[in-house]
């Protein structure tokens, strides 16, 4: 053998050598990432309710507003808080701040937000202890997203773990698991997990994005090993034909 077929000989195997392994790293890292099977922005978000019912007879806001903490967003007149405020079981605290002698109490905000939804519009009746709109709270937004997992990548994910997030304007985010949730189904992990990222809040105040935006989440599992993903597959294989 000529010392020019030994060199295209030895340049051949080198090439395959690059190849095998450019496909093992590039192997390696797919069984380290997993997609969701859905992920939405969420806003931390907060109840306004009443301790009275009563007769909702002013509505401040609607829906979409943006409210500060102290505002005024309903006035609730209710006939029990009167006959309260007529025995004294009302303070005169309380009178001076929010209450009116006729039974009437203003709801303010307690949260900086974005009215999400009024349950009980003016003219409506509130039940004690009902719901009458929901806020968003600025600065809170994170994504809920949940992933189908294997048992064994179920136990690679820890909080703290990196994951990417694709916006519908094609821009990534990265953002870290701050909770997780999960069920078991037909021996698979469904797992719900909350992911926080400091640049939603920024990105949000664009108003390119909110509470509700769809989102595509992409998990970083823990790396076992170079060839953690490898071995895993070659494990699940031989089970699956049963040697």
């Amino acid at each position: 053998m000529t010392w020019a077929n030994r060199l295209k000989l030895a340049g051949g195997i080198l090439m395959v050598l690059v190849v095998v392994a450019a496909c093992t790293v590039v192997f390696n890292q797919r069984q380290h990432r997993v997609l969701s099977t859905s992920a939405t922005i969420v806003a931390q978000n907060y109840p306004v309710g009443t301790d009275y019912g009563g007769i909702v007879t002013r509505q401040y806001v609607e829906v979409g507003d943006e409210v500060s903490v102290g505002e005024p967003l309903f006035e609730v007149r209710s006939l029990q808080l009167q006959r309260d405020i007529a025995s004294g079981q009302v303070s005169d605290a309380e009178i001076a701040a929010s209450v009116a002698a006729d039974g009437t109490s203003t709801i303010i905000a307690t949260v900086d937000g974005t009215v999400r939804d009024v349950a009980v519009p003016q003219g409506g009746f509130a039940q004690a202890g009902s719901v009458l709109a929901t806020v968003d709270q600025d600065a809170s937004l994170f994504v809920e997203a949940e992933f189908l997992l294997s048992p064994r990548d179920y136990a690679r994910i820890a909080e703290g773990s990196d994951v990417e997030l694709l916006l519908p304007n094609q821009s990534v985010l990265r953002g870290d698991v701050d909770g997780i949730d999960v069920e078991t189904a037909e021996g698979q992990a469904m797992s719900t997990l909350r992911i926080t990222s400091g640049d939603l809040s920024r990105r949000a105040a664009t108003g390119l994005f909110q509470a509700g935006t769809p989102v595509q989440a992409t998990l970083q599992l823990r790396d076992d090993g170079p060839l953690a993903g490898v071995g895993d597959a070659l494990r699940d294989l031989v089970q699956k034909v049963g040697l």
